[in-house]
């Protein structure tokens, strides 16, 4: 039998009250079994338990090694806190967790204002204002959603705003359908910066676009690249390697690895001519191959044989007919037959009557503007490539 009963059939009216008018408890409930309940309310329909006070605090309670306050509802909140001016809910502590909140399947702690506050404020005086650690191999430590506004916003007056770490994936990875994956932006520094210790600071790859874009709209330089010991600047390219629009200005020298200085001509016929062939004017301007000796039309060597590739390429043009670079300057392999004289270094080789192939000149009255070039190597008997000097005269 309980020690204390009160009955009521009336709404209005309470089934017990109890007063103290001294500043004592109205009720004191006190449980010495081992877990009985100090006070124990039960309800239908209505508050199992109600504390209300004026200026004080409506429920207090407290525990020394367990839950100061647990409330357990099976589809409704545990706990629901709510204020017109002040805080839903604050909780406070000295070593642990101010709030933690924890779940099976469901959100750790949801943030939800549905008017212009933050969904999740989270401050600090000396450590992080929100720290999320997921511990699912796909979970997210944190993961904020907005349909107009910032999904997630970190602020720094003096640190650095959002800070992102991985010890094996991205840092940091932002993508988006339509607008830029990343947008950095900075009034006096710079809008975003890479840097690596071993590989490299930017990266950008594009299936269908530039893989790099730079643009100033000032004085300004588009794109920058420096380096202290190796390569300032390095493109490769399947069609080319670097194209500038505009004039190009070169404070140091150009060093073109390849041999000779060539420019493209138009090919009569529409069979390209082997490389090193020797080539002539014809009436209609074009160039067609050499086939007789001293031939004053003699224009210059088809570039590209043995291990002479032309260094620059003069007059190149998208053009759907045969043409085909011709070196005018510098070494460059050619045909050369000697039936009619062995050739030596240092020989001036002129036209032959040999299709394509150049010969040791024998009458300086007949090659004075029909020389070719001079040999950089001897060709002893029969038909070769051999290295030459373009020399046009």
């Amino acid at each position: 039998m309980a020690s204390l009963r009160g009955d009521s059939n009336v709404t209005a009216v309470a089934g017990a009250t109890a007063e103290n008018t001294a500043g004592g408890d109205g009720v004191f409930g006190e449980s010495k079994g081992g877990k009985g309940t100090g006070v124990h309310g039960v309800s239908a329909a209505g508050f199992g338990l109600l504390g209300e006070s004026t200026t004080g605090r409506g429920v207090v309670a407290r525990s020394d090694s367990d839950y100061g306050l647990r409330a357990a509802s099976r589809a409704s909140a545990g706990i629901r806190g709510s204020s017109e001016e002040g805080r839903g809910v604050e909780g406070w502590a000295k070593k642990g967790e101010g709030v933690m909140g924890l779940t099976e399947t469901g959100n750790g702690v949801w943030g939800q204002t549905d008017g212009t506050g933050i969904g999740v404020l989270g401050t600090s005086k000396g450590g992080d204002g929100v720290t999320g650690i997921s511990q699912a191999d796909k979970g997210n430590g944190v993961h904020g959603v907005s349909d107009k506004g910032f999904g997630v916003l970190g602020e720094s007056k003096s640190g650095r705003g959002v800070v992102a770490n991985s010890d094996t994936d991205y840092g940091l990875r932002a993508a988006s359908r339509t607008s830029a994956g990343i947008r950095g932006s900075s009034v006096e520094g710079r809008g975003v910066e890479g840097w690596a210790t071993k590989a490299e600071g930017v990266v950008g790859f594009s299936t269908g676009g530039n893989g790099v874009w730079g643009e100033a709209d000032g004085a300004g330089t588009g794109v920058v690249g420096t380096s202290k010991s190796g390569i300032g600047v390095y493109g490769k390219g399947g069609r080319l390697a670097g194209f500038f629009e505009g004039d190009v200005e070169v404070t140091g020298d150009l060093r073109m690895m390849n041999a000779d200085c060539a420019e493209d001509f138009d090919i009569a016929g529409p069979t390209a001519a082997e490389p090193g062939t020797v080539m002539v004017l014809d009436a209609a301007g074009a160039l067609t191959v050499s086939m007789q000796a001293y031939d004053r039309r003699v224009a210059g060597v088809i570039s590209g044989a043995g291990n002479y590739k032309p260094g620059i390429v003069l007059d190149k043009q998208h053009s759907g007919g045969n043409r085909q670079a011709v070196a005018l300057m510098g070494k460059v392999y050619c045909k050369v037959d000697t039936q009619f004289g062995a050739v030596e270094a240092g020989d001036l080789l002129t036209t032959s009557p040999t299709m394509g192939h150049a010969m040791k000149t024998d009458d300086p009255m007949k090659a004075f503007g029909a020389v070719i070039g001079k040999a950089l190597k001897p060709l002893a008997e029969g038909q070769g490539l051999i290295p030459i000097l373009i020399a046009l005269q």
